[in-house]
């Protein structure tokens, strides 16, 4: 039996199916994914794609399958001086979530020593995660081309 393929991203509100990923796996090109109902779909984009909620595979037979963010295992910064605290991981190059009274960010043993040294408070949280896009308006990136 051959797979449903999608070939597009669009937004929508409302979809019949969906889809429950991570953060890492909301960003690819071409991959077999499998909807929440278990239905296998094959993504073939032509460029590689970061997904956020409320963003939907468009399949060839018209149907839409929307993306929501799965939980995953997080450590919550908050602190003090958040925006010190945001600049030191924003200068590590990793993802976070920027929220008015914390920081979201994947757990990491490295990150959670400096931030302990950095006179963060710290808890492990398991939530969903949309850390902030990119600064040129291209979403997360994966490299240092620009």
């Amino acid at each position: 039996m051959e797979l449903p393929v999608c070939r597009a991203i669009r937004q929508v509100h409302h979809a019949a199916e969906s889809i429950t990923l991570t953060y890492d796996d909301r960003f690819l090109r071409r991959k077999v994914l499998r909807t929440d109902a278990g239905e296998r779909f094959l993504v073939d984009l032509d460029q590689t794609t970061s997904l956020n909620e409320g963003d939907a595979f468009e399949l060839e037979d018209g149907r839409s399958v929307r993306v929501k963010p799965a939980t995953e295992e997080l450590l919550e910064v908050t602190g003090a001086d958040l925006v010190r605290l945001a600049w030191h991981i924003g200068n590590r190059h990793t993802p976070c979530q920027i929220e008015q009274y914390r920081l979201l960010i994947q757990r990491d043993r490295v990150l959670r020593d400096m931030l302990e040294k950095l006179g963060a408070n710290l808890r492990e949280v398991v939530e969903s995660f949309t850390p902030e896009g990119g600064a040129y308006g291209h979403g997360r990136t994966h490299g240092h081309a620009h």
